[in-house]
């Protein structure tokens, strides 16, 4: 994993818009949570497949918080399962995708656990593996990489990057 030198690291929020470029995702609301060791994201309809010997899986995302207008229907491999313990302390197994997010002119490869957030505030959270290297969270800000256009839907970038 490339990283940077802790001067060099740009300052995030506590919840920012990114994109899932390889995911088809322009903008999704995500919470980053350094207490969270894992990313997850809002799947449903997922459904575990073989393309050859890969193990693949199928599964639509709503990247709007609170809204079912949007849709992405997605495939990607699946890079493992692993049991993850939920904030309300239940374990469940979960898929494991590897795909790259993209914040501020950043992008980098991250896990993503797959799992139904309907009832969560956020369709995605950031966990601290995500982010370990790259960015240093500011727990008392928020959009630092910028805000999404009402309108358009696309991500209307800062103008200053924040360093730390």
């Amino acid at each position: 994993m490339k990283t940077r030198k802790s001067k060099d690291r740009l300052t995030i929020g506590w919840r920012e818009w990114i994109a899932l470029p390889e995911l088809g995702v322009k903008t999704i609301k995500a919470k980053v949570d350094t207490g969270a060791r894992t990313s997850s994201l809002h799947a449903f309809d997922v459904e575990v497949y073989y393309r050859g010997t890969t193990e693949m899986v199928r599964f639509k995302i709503h990247p709007e918080q609170r809204s079912a207008k949007k849709e992405a229907n997605v495939k990607a491999p699946v890079h493992e399962w692993r049991k993850v313990r939920s904030s309300s302390g239940e374990a469940e197994l979960r898929p494991v995708i590897l795909t790259t997010i993209a914040i501020f002119d950043d992008k980098w490869e991250v896990e993503l656990t797959l799992t139904r957030r309907d009832s969560m505030g956020f369709r995605m959270l950031l966990g601290r593996q995500a982010v370990r290297g790259h960015m240093i969270v500011d727990p008392g800000r928020s959009y630092l990489n910028g805000r999404r256009s009402k309108i358009t839907g696309n991500l209307i970038t800062s103008k200053k990057k924040q360093k730390d």
